[in-house]
């Protein structure tokens, strides 16, 4: 499936408040859809979180895109979401780097192999540029002289 993007529309001062003081967890209660006609529709957590924060990220008038994804991906798809080209995609997937699957000649990627690499390479980045502002502090190249 595609890309569903939404463009909030901001809402009241008032409402804002709210969601911030809305409760983020359903804390053991069974959570709900309710339509405009009453009717509701228990709901696990988790679509209940993602509800939740798509509200908040329109109600501050945020662009937000829902991508819905199969548990397994082509390897175009998974090196869309890591924001890679196919080939460097494919150069991981052979060293090992992120596990796949063979279907046939073509290989697929598990959705949450994908994010568990990114994850690890979010906190690695993270770490190298500390790392890297640690030692440019440490050279004095941040120093400023008039």
């Amino acid at each position: 499936m595609g890309v569903l993007p939404l463009v909030g529309e901001r809402f009241g001062e008032g409402s804002v408040y709210t969601l911030k003081t809305f409760k983020t967890s359903s804390e053991g209660a069974q959570p709900k859809l309710v339509g405009v006609d009453g009717q509701e529709i228990p709901i696990p957590e988790s679509a209940y979180q993602v509800l939740y924060q798509t509200v908040h990220a329109l109600a501050l008038g945020k662009v937000i895109s829902v991508v819905i994804q199969d548990k397994e991906l082509t390897t175009q798809k998974a090196a869309d979401l890591l924001k890679v080209s196919r080939p460097y995609l494919i150069k991981l997937l052979d060293q090992g780097e992120i596990p796949c699957i063979r279907v046939g000649t073509h290989r697929r990627v598990r959705f949450d192999d994908l994010m568990k690499y990114k994850e690890q390479r979010d906190i690695n980045r993270k770490k190298c540029l500390q790392e890297l502002i640690e030692v440019t502090e440490e050279a004095g190249l941040y120093d400023y002289e008039e």
